[in-house]
């Protein structure tokens, strides 16, 4: 886990609308470091960031994984991985990407998600990202990453960002297309965020 507030700008021209930080969580299924995945998700909190004040960290299933995947129950979790858990289930803001795995998210971004708590991201705002090598895998965030947290009952932003091969330099993204697509999925977004964290989660949570 990354604590990466202090590269984010937070000047804000929407500050006075915000009482407190956002807590904003990242979560990055790349298993690799470094990796295309986390910038996408660093430059989505960073975006946010210069919109609003943040609390910003990043949770990357690359340095996760050793601890995680050899447990079957929450309750198995060591201490590293129930504190990301906990951090996913208190954001007031959500940012999670993948890379493309099999047409799918990776298998141990989804292991992670098998442990939160059904009921603790509903009406949480999520922004969703995904990388990969063209742009044919795109629909990964519609028919993969959407659904998902459908279940949770978050509440998916209009927009998500997917970032093939050719936005990045290395591990940095290019300027130019991909960038417009980050800022106007936070743009779109943030006034969906901002009434979330204002409200209280209606007392009503569908147990189907």
């Amino acid at each position: 886990m990354t604590t990466i507030t202090d590269r984010i700008e937070s000047s804000s021209t929407l500050a006075g609308s915000v009482r407190r930080p956002l807590k904003v969580v990242g979560v990055s299924g790349s298993l690799h470091e470094p990796s295309k995945t986390s910038a996408l998700v660093e430059a989505l909190i960073a975006a946010v960031g210069r919109k609003v004040p943040v609390d910003a960290q990043l949770i990357e299933i690359a340095k996760l994984g050793p601890s995680l995947a050899g447990s079957l129950k929450r309750s198995d979790l060591p201490e590293n991985v129930e504190q990301a858990l906990l951090d996913i289930e208190s954001a007031d803001l959500l940012i999670v990407a993948s890379p493309v795995y099999r047409a799918s998210f990776t298998g141990l971004f989804k292991h992670l998600f098998d442990f939160v708590d059904q009921y603790a991201l509903v009406g949480q705002p999520v922004l969703l990202g995904a990388t990969g090598g063209g742009e044919r895998h795109a629909l990964i965030i519609e028919h993969q990453l959407r659904p998902l947290f459908g279940f949770f009952q978050s509440l998916t932003l209009p927009l998500g960002v997917y970032a093939s091969t050719s936005d990045f330099d290395g591990y940095r993204l290019r300027e130019g297309s991909v960038e417009q697509r980050i800022e106007q999925a936070v743009s779109r977004g943030l006034p969906l965020i901002e009434q979330a964290a204002q409200q209280r989660v209606s007392e009503y949570v569908s147990t189907w």
